[in-house]
């Protein structure tokens, strides 16, 4: 009973206060190795605690936070765009992503509904998509293999006391809300994953493509997609969406034996609309990277039972432990795996925590917060390396 009574005022002292604390918050971006990270931050809505940390030779988790004008005008409507794309086969996709889907949104912002929906949201994918497929129709003399590249894609919005999630792949959006009857903090999926392993997908697949016997089969004791690829919705996978670049110069292991006419993969997002409620109390946004190694609770339980400052970099240590509890190692000689090598024992992790102020979200309409455009990982890092996770 003590511990729950601990957590439920830490709670309430954290969306009653947390307008009172930020004057003497950290606002610079860090770097300790293959470790990224800003402790904590402003967004119109509260504060924000962000963290990447790279295990590929090259990082392929890309990720944005931007708050302001959701237009293309300085007046309204207000906001706050989180996005998380996990790339694969390559940092392509998912460097194209960041540098276009955010701009898609505030254009369709501003030219069509002058309001935030769905199919706003829709067409901003779209685009992105369709921008994406003309690079590759452009490199594909020169770079063939980027017909192979591909990421997945999830995006939360708030705006006017609603949250929207989009996604496609397998990164994941949680919810904490308090409970107050028993000041507990419940960790809540948001976002609909798009990966083989999950059964309703592979039925999805199958029903999509009921001629195809092997739309997804076991391979080294995973599902995949054609055997290739575990996610069935993504930006990009070129290769697996329209048939005339599923061939050579293309690497052998990429191409199909068979000839497809209809796409494999498709780039249609999962939306979710949720009114934003006083116990909402955070968000985690975060690729999957991280949810390999932790649960939704978990995770929520991390954020929870410290203060926001550096909440995202809990995680990634977190994670990180987990990661070399599984392999028989200590925390101690994983971080000092270099890049590349350190993929066979965790993937690329961006993690980005939004905290909801109650009285923020409430006054949205009229927002008094700084405008805020950062992008996590490698083009923020500082020459200067800081203490270890």
């Amino acid at each position: 009973m003590l511990s729950r009574l601990i957590n439920f005022l830490k709670s309430c002292w954290r969306s009653s206060s947390n307008s009172h604390v930020r004057k003497g918050f950290d606002s610079t971006c860090r770097q300790d190795g293959l470790l990224w990270y800003k402790d904590i931050g402003q967004h119109l809505l509260g504060d924000f605690s962000m963290a990447v940390v790279q295990a590929n030779n090259l990082l392929e988790d890309q990720s944005q936070i931007e708050s302001g004008s959701l237009s293309l005008l300085d007046s309204g409507p207000y906001g706050t765009f989180v996005g998380v794309y996990d790339g694969h086969g390559g940092p392509e996709t998912s460097r194209f992503i960041n540098d276009h889907l955010f701009q898609h949104l505030k254009t369709g912002f501003t030219t069509e509904q002058k309001s935030m929906s769905v199919d706003v949201i829709r067409k901003a994918f779209q685009a992105t998509e369709e921008g994406f497929l003309s690079l590759v129709a452009k490199q594909w003399p020169i770079n063939p293999q980027i017909a192979a590249v591909g990421s997945c894609c999830l995006v939360g919005i708030i705006c006017h006391r609603t949250l929207y999630i989009a996604n496609l792949g397998d990164s994941r959006a949680v919810l904490g809300r308090l409970v107050k009857a028993t000041g507990e903090v419940l960790g809540i999926q948001l976002s609909t994953e798009h990966n083989a392993n999950i059964e309703s997908i592979r039925q999805e697949l199958q029903a999509m493509h009921p001629d195809d016997p092997q739309i997804v089969f076991l391979k080294r004791n995973v599902w995949r997609v054609k055997g290739l690829i575990q996610i069935s919705r993504s930006i990009g996978d070129v290769y697996l969406k329209k048939a005339e670049y599923n061939r050579e110069p293309l690497y052998a292991k990429f191409r199909l034996k068979e000839p497809f006419n209809s796409p494999i993969l498709s780039s249609e997002p999962s939306i979710l609309v949720h009114e934003i409620e006083q116990h909402d109390q955070f968000l985690i946004f975060a690729s999957d990277g991280l949810w390999e190694h932790l649960s939704n609770q978990e995770a929520v339980d991390i954020v929870q039972s410290g203060p926001p400052n550096g909440s995202a970099r809990r995680l990634v240590k977190a994670a990180l432990q987990e990661a070399a509890k599984k392999r028989e190692m200590r925390y101690s000689d994983l971080k000092k795996i270099d890049r590349g090598v350190r993929r066979h024992f965790h993937d690329d992790m961006t993690i980005i925590v939004v905290f909801l102020d109650s009285n923020l979200v409430s006054r949205a309409s009229a927002p008094k917060g700084p405008t805020l455009s950062l992008r996590g990982g490698g083009a923020h890092l500082p020459a200067k390396t800081l203490a270890p996770v």
